[in-house]
Order: structure tokens, then sequence, then C-alpha cells
């Protein structure tokens, strides 16, 4: 007679979760080290060299990325398109976690991260990082607040406060969209601050524009990776007939982006320094043609944009090109000249490279998304499909 031990649920898992929650035990406690003994056990950022990984990754990728939220709430709730409804309260969730990670993150890089809060009594005006830091606060408020009729339906009970949330989130939305538009723009802005750090080919004084017009593309390249990939791990339906419409939308998004951008180098006198700028150049080139140039070719095929592998292949290489754009901006392309030339002395010609520490706090963070997604997901009506369940049970 065989005996048949039934394991616990959570003792059951596949490999991907047991994998996310390694991450995150390493980052978490890679985290209390650097809380311990400070930023500098953990990492390779310095005086003359503060912004490093975590900036690249964490806050200009995260953001970037959780722009889906407002492209598709801005398209159901203020355009009044409502085929998009589907994609809605995945887009809100993805863009919640998002803005969360980059608060996380930011906990994590601040040299005084219990400070964090200063920046609500002492104000300064003339500063843009004020103005990111509140638009962030506001937007995850706001994000909260849209995705809370999602927590509340789970609930019989609390049915009738969703509901009161649905009738009155028109000015939630227009609020977010409103934040979310200064937020993606504004992270180009606190680039204007070094004309003479970061390289011309990347420098302008456009850099807000460019920012918000790539999140565009990258905002509906992202619903398309996560519509994807939830299809294919939670086994559902694939919406193609409203995923094809965005991804016929992201070639003339990325043809205006890159008008902008060529255009300005040619109005700048340096458009030279497309081919003259060594590795600048080579960096430059592959943004262009991986991030611009790939994805309209690639989206131009109606094939690529009718079938889930065209369209998830499309996404990725769109998500990668334009990542490379904000890890140019905020890393690569970024000089430090010899103290000699420059104020503060301490700002010195130094190197850097990402610390394994470092890589992992990142990756533990980004793995605490997606286990967090995948939960909320699996127990709460995230999907269109199972909303209308939920409301027909009533």
């Amino acid at each position: 007679m065989k005996v048949r031990i039934q394991l616990p649920e959570f003792l059951r898992m596949g490999t991907l979760p047991i994998v996310l929650i390694v991450l995150m035990v390493v980052a978490f406690v890679v985290a209390m080290v650097r809380y311990v003994l400070g930023i500098g056990a953990i990492s390779d950022l310095s005086y003359s060299y503060p912004w490093g990984f975590w900036i690249s990754f964490d806050l200009f990728t995260g953001v970037v990325i959780s722009s889906g939220g407002f492209i598709m709430a801005g398209t159901v709730y203020i355009l009044g398109i409502k085929e998009f409804q589907p994609l809605l309260r995945p887009s809100i969730l993805t863009a919640f976690l998002g803005y969360i990670m980059v608060a996380v993150a930011l906990l994590v890089d601040l040299g005084q991260p219990l400070r964090i809060w200063y920046m609500m009594i002492h104000w300064n005006h003339t500063s843009v990082l004020l103005e990111i830091g509140i638009c962030v606060m506001s937007y995850l408020t706001v994000l909260a607040v849209e995705f809370a009729p999602v927590v509340l339906e789970r609930f019989p009970r609390l049915h009738k406060v969703a509901h009161l949330i649905h009738r009155f989130i028109m000015p939630f939305v227009i609020f977010g969209v409103v934040l979310s538009t200064l937020h993606q723009s504004s992270l180009g802005s606190l680039l204007l601050i070094q004309p003479t750090k970061l390289h011309a080919l990347w420098w302008t004084p456009i850099l807000p524009v460019l920012f918000f017009t790539s999140a565009i593309s990258v905002g509906m390249s992202m619903i398309i990776f996560e519509s994807s990939l939830s299809s294919r791990y939670f086994q559902r339906g694939l919406e193609i007939h409203l995923l094809e419409k965005l991804a016929k939308a992201i070639p003339v998004a990325l043809g205006v982006y890159a008008l902008l951008k060529f255009g300005d180098l040619l109005v700048a006198g340096e458009f030279d320094l497309l081919f003259s700028s060594g590795m600048m150049s080579v960096l430059f080139w592959a943004e262009i043609l991986l991030g611009v140039a790939a994805p309209i070719i690639w989206f131009s095929n109606k094939k690529n944009r009718t079938t889930s592998s065209g369209l998830l292949t499309g996404a990725v290489i769109t998500l990668l090109g334009l990542i490379l754009n904000r890890f140019n901006v905020s890393w690569f392309a970024v000089e430090h000249p010899d103290p000699f030339f420059y104020v503060p002395t301490f700002m010195g010609n130094v190197d850097y490279f990402p610390t394994i520490p470092e890589v992992a706090v990142s990756l533990g963070i980004f793995s605490a998304g997606i286990m967090a997604f995948g939960l909320l997901a699996k127990y709460f009506p995230v999907f269109e499909d199972e909303s209308h369940a939920t409301h027909a049970g009533d």
C-alpha cells in the first residue's frame, strides 16, 4: 500500500516562483548589509560617480516601462475608446508595481534613505527633483485609487465601494495622465543641467520632449509584452486584435521620435558626431537601430502584428532599444571631467563598474514586482473576463 503525501500549495511551487523568491531573499540580505554598513559596503558608487546601475536600471528604466498605465487609462477613460478595456487593468497594475519598485530602489540608492521625507518640508522650488518627487508620490496615490476597485471587487461586501470609485474615477485619471506626462518628461529635464557632462549626441534642450515621445512607444510595447507573457503563464486568451492596433501605432510614435532626434542634431550642427565620436557613435547607432529602425520595420509587417510570437518579439526589441537609450543618457554617455576643469573638486576622472550586490538588489526588486503581479492576477480579477465573472456572481 502506497502512502501519498499531499504537500501544501506553497511547497508545490514551480521553478519560476522559487527562483524569484531566492532573488528576493538575496536582495533583502544585501539591502540590510547596505543599511547597517553603508552604501559603500555593497556598491562601487562614490562622490565622483554618484549615478550608476541603480539609477539607470531602477529609476530611468523603471519609470519608462511603467508608462503603459497612463496611456491605457487615457485611451479608455479620456478618449473613450472602450474596446481597449481588457488591457486597462493589467496596464494599471504594471504601472503601479513599476512605480513601487522605483520607490523601493531609491530607498537603497539614497545616501540617507531615512531622510527621503525631507523633500516634503524642505522645498527647493528651482529643483527639477522636487517636481519629480511630488509627481512620483502623487501618481502612486492615483494608481492606488485606479487599481483599488480590482481589490475591492474580490470581496462581495465591498462592491459598493468599488462602484463608488468607478463613478468618480475620471478626475483621478485626468490627474494621473497629467502627472505621468510631467514625470516622464521631467526625467529628461533633470539632465538639462549637465550639458558639459552628457555627450552632445544625447544632450539637447528638447530632452524632455524626447523622453515623453519615447515613453509612448515603450508604454505600448510594455502592454504588448505584459499581455503576451501573462497570456502564456496564466493560459488565457491573447487580445491579438487589440495588440495589433498598438503594434501598428508604435512605428508612428517611433517615427516622430526619430524625426525629433535627427532633426535636433541637424539644427544644432552636430550631424558629424554621428560618425566621429568613437564608442559614443557605436552606442548611439546601436540604440537607434535596435530601438527605432528595427521595430519600425518589424511592426510594418502585418504578419508580425497578428501573431503572438511576432508581437512579443517586436515588443522585446523596442524595449531593449529604448532602455539602452536610458542607460546611455544616465550612464554610458556621461563624462566625469578632470577636477582641474570641474567644481567641486571631488568630481574626478574615475571609473565605475556595478558590483554583484548592486545587480542583486535590482534583480530582487524586479523579481518582487513579477511575483506581486502573479499573485494579484491569480487571486484578484485583474483581467477583464474575470471582472465580468465577478459582477455576474453579485
